[in-house]
C-alpha cells in the first residue's frame, strides 16, 4: 500500500512538472529557429541597408507588430519595477547588439563572426552566476564548451582568407556584451513584467535610440529593391517580436546562463537553413561543428537525476 501510494504521489508531482516545461521548452525552440532564419535574411537585406539603418527599419517594423499585439491584449504599461531592466535590454541589446552586428558583419566573414558573437552565451553564464545569483552546474559548464567548440570549428570552416579586421572583430566582441547585458538585465525585470510587455517596450526603446539613423532609412528605403525591404520587414515581424517574445516567454521560466547555452544551436540551423535556402553545400568541417553544437545544448539542458527546483521549472508568470 505504501508502495501504490508513493507510486501514485510522484505521478502528481512530475506531471505538472512536464506539463510546465514543455511550453518553455517550445518557446525556446521557436525563437533559435527564427534566429537562425534572421541570418539569412540579413545577407539579402544588408547589400541594401547599412547597418544602423537596418536595424531602425527592423525594429520599427517589430515595434508596431508588438504594439498592435499589446493593444488587443490590453496587457498596459509594465509595472514600474520592470522599467530598469526593460530600459537597458533595451539599449544594449536591441539597440547596440543589432547596430554594430550588422557593422562587424560587414568587416569580417560570417565564420569569424560567429566565433566572437558565441562567447555571448558564455558571458551570459558568468553574468547571471555574478549578478542573478544562477549556479554553474557541471552540466551547463560542460554542454557550454562542447557547445563553443563547435561554434568555433562551424566559423573556421567558413572563414574566407584574409577575410577578418580588427574593427571587425571588436564590433563583434561588442555585440557580444551588449547581448549579454540586455539578457541578464532583461531576466529580473521578467518577475514583473509579462514577457509581451518587457519586449514591447524593450524594442521600443531599441528603436528610439536608434532614431538618429532614421535619415539614412529613408534614403536608402527609397533606392533599395523590394526583396530588401522585406526581408528588413520579416526581421521586425518574426525574429524580432516573435522571437523576442518567445525568447522573454521561456527565460521567465529558467536561468539566463542555460537559456544563453541554448541558443549555440542557432549555428548548426544557420548551416542547415542555408544549405536548403541558399543552396550552399556545407562541408564535412561545418557540419561536424553543427553537430557539436546541437549536442553541447542537450548537455547543457539535461538535469540529471536531480530535480530542479520549482522555482526555475515554473518560474514568475509571463
Amino acid at each position: 500500500m505504501n508502495a501504490e501510494r508513493s507510486s501514485l504521489y510522484g505521478r502528481t508531482m512530475t506531471n505538472p512538472i512536464r506539463h510546465t516545461k514543455w511550453p518553455a521548452l517550445a518557446a525556446a525552440a521557436v525563437t533559435v529557429v527564427l534566429w537562425a532564419s534572421a541570418f539569412v535574411s540579413i545577407r539579402s537585406a544588408g547589400e541594401a541597408y547599412s547597418p544602423g539603418a537596418l536595424a531602425l527599419g527592423r525594429l520599427l517594423a517589430g515595434s508596431l507588430a508588438l504594439g498592435c499585439v499589446l493593444l488587443i491584449r490590453r496587457e498596459g504599461l509594465p509595472p514600474r519595477a520592470a522599467w530598469p531592466g526593460i530600459i537597458v535590454s533595451g539599449l544594449l541589446w536591441f539597440g547596440v547588439y543589432m547596430v554594430v552586428l550588422n557593422w562587424g558583419e560587414q568587416q569580417v566573414d560570417a565564420g569569424t563572426a560567429a566565433m566572437v558573437v558565441n562567447i555571448g552565451p558564455i558571458l551570459i553564464a558568468l553574468l547571471g552566476a555574478r549578478l542573478l545569483g544562477e549556479g554553474l552546474g557541471p552540466r551547463l559548464v560542460a554542454g557550454m564548451a562542447v557547445s563553443f567548440a563547435g561554434a568555433v570549428v562551424v566559423g573556421l570552416s567558413m572563414s574566407g582568407e584574409g577575410g577578418a579586421s580588427t574593427l571587425g572583430v571588436l564590433l563583434c566582441l561588442l555585440a557580444a556584451v551588449g547581448y549579454a547585458g540586455g539578457v541578464v538585465a532583461q531576466k529580473p525585470a521578467l518577475a514583473h513584467a509579462s514577457a509581451l510587455q518587457a519586449t514591447t517596450f524593450g524594442c521600443l526603446v531599441g528603436a528610439v535610440a536608434c532614431l538618429p539613423f532614421a535619415g539614412q532609412l529613408v534614403s536608402e528605403a527609397s533606392d533599395a529593391p523590394l526583396p530588401a525591404t522585406l526581408n528588413m520587414v520579416y526581421l521586425g515581424v518574426f525574429p524580432t517580436a516573435l522571437a523576442f517574445t518567445t525568447w522573454a516567454y521561456a527565460l521567465a521560466r529558467t536561468t539566463a546562463g542555460r537559456m544563453g547555452a541554448t541558443t549555440y544551436a542557432v549555428p548548426a540551423l544557420v548551416v542547415l537553413m542555408s544549405w536548403l535556402a541558399l543552396d550552399e553545400v556545407p562541408g564535412w568541417l561545418t557540419l561536424c561543428g553543427g553537430a557539436l553544437c546541437l549536442a553541447g545544448v542537450a548537455v547543457s539542458r539535461s538535469r540529471g537525476r536531480v530535480p530542479a527546483p520549482d522555482s526555475e521549472l515554473t518560474g514568475p508568470r509571463a
